[in-house]
């Protein structure tokens, strides 16, 4: 691959150079297709070639590309209606940023300016991102050693453990930043009652409640926002990913007296609000909304569940099934690397959680004949590599 010899040794990459996509589908230069369930680690919610976000695009190139924040912007404020109008209850302020890190650094910057507090608590198995700030809230020890020190007076917590969470509070906490279900370290859900007791005990101790929903918010689980699931609202909520239909662009939403501790100056973004990010993401949240995208995600979800589960009476290689909607993992008892080489060879792309873990995370266009080929897609995979392990066993 001649990207290599530019773009150092820095991601894990497949042997699959892709040309063109339409909705769950992409195509490689020559000509082959897949069934794509890496959707771009989710950045492709709402379909390649979704119709709303190309002309929505299309339309605004004609227009103007590029308006500071320092000027106003009817696509701006168009965008900004739309996505205040969907949040959860009491997030009516809005910073708009590049991505999922530039989300959560402004999340750390607002909670910490607004409390007055340094510290912060995260979850064990925790992805935030890699830049400083959003790397000190990331759990995994190989995404951090080599960059240490990093921000300090960050705890991490077991992850459903909310004994353990009251047990390193002070009174210098700020915040609590979670998943409501993790993405990076195997597709976790919140154990029911949960974020609940998160909920609370932060109200208890004046603690604002962050929920990163970059990868599970946006429909991704079969409700607009995963916290959903659980009845339960933060303070601050991240996105970012599939927000713009493909587009560069991350959001930090927040309570209004939030925003208004953080002064002129204190924090921007160049590219925040552009308006092609804007224009894309105003028709990516209509065609979630009214296209039936969410309810397709919790009906595929579904059907890919319990297919995977008659998959695993099959199969023992397979450990455990378990997610929400189309944000899925697959647990095995051995290492993915084989199993996501041999899916390529038959038509699928599929992502990975750490070296054991198939993720499963498919444009929300999705279809039913989709599923039962990558279904089936998985069966031949699976048996072909049984059969290599006892023939070498």
């Amino acid at each position: 691959m001649s990207e290599d010899q530019f773009m150092g040794n820095l991601y894990q990459r497949f042997p699959v150079t892709v040309e063109k996509g339409k909705a769950a589908h992409v195509w490689d230069v020559d000509g082959k297709e897949y069934i794509d369930c890496m959707g771009g680690y989710g950045v492709a919610l709402v379909g390649h070639q979704n119709q709303r976000v190309n002309n929505a695009i299309k339309e605004q190139v004609d227009k103007i590309i590029t308006v500071h924040s320092s000027l106003y912007n009817k696509t701006r404020e168009e965008f900004l209606k739309t996505l205040i109008g969907l949040a959860p209850k009491g997030l009516t302020q809005v910073h708009l940023n590049n991505s999922g890190a530039e989300a959560i650094e402004a999340a750390m910057k607002f909670a910490r300016k607004f409390t007055g507090k340094k510290g912060m608590i995260a979850m064990k198995g925790s992805y935030h991102g890699k830049s400083f700030g959003a790397l000190s809230l990331t759990f995994n020890p190989k995404y951090r050693k080599s960059f240490t020190p990093l921000v300090e007076k960050v705890s991490f917590v077991s992850y459903g453990d909310i004994e353990s969470l009251r047990s390193v509070i002070d009174d210098d906490t700020a915040f609590v930043i979670l998943e409501p279900i993790q993405g990076e370290s195997g597709i976790i859900v919140a154990p029911d009652g949960f974020l609940q007791q998160v909920r609370s005990l932060c109200d208890e101790k004046g603690i604002l409640l962050i929920f990163d929903e970059i990868q599970a918010g946006l429909g991704r689980t079969g409700r607009l926002w995963a916290c959903e699931h659980w009845n339960t609202a933060p303070d601050i909520l991240c996105l970012a990913k599939g927000i713009a239909g493909g587009v560069p662009m991350g959001a930090t939403l927040v309570k209004p007296e939030i925003l208004d501790s953080i002064s002129k100056g204190e924090h921007s973004s160049t590219f925040g609000g552009n308006p092609i990010s804007c224009a894309a993401g105003t028709a990516a949240l209509k065609a979630l909304t009214e296209d039936g995208l969410i309810e397709n995600s919790e009906k595929m979800g579904k059907l890919f569940r319990e297919k995977l589960e008659e998959l695993k009476e099959k199969h023992t290689m397979i450990r455990e099934v378990r997610g929400k909607g189309l944000m899925i993992g697959v647990e095995m008892k051995f290492e993915v690397r084989d199993i996501l080489m041999g899916l390529i060879k038959q038509g699928v792309l599929m992502l990975y959680s750490g070296r054991n873990i198939l993720r499963i995370l498919p444009p929300l266009v999705i279809s039913e004949e989709d599923v039962s080929k990558v279904i089936h897609a998985l069966d031949v995979t699976l048996t072909e590599e049984e059969q290599k392990r006892n023939v070498q066993g």
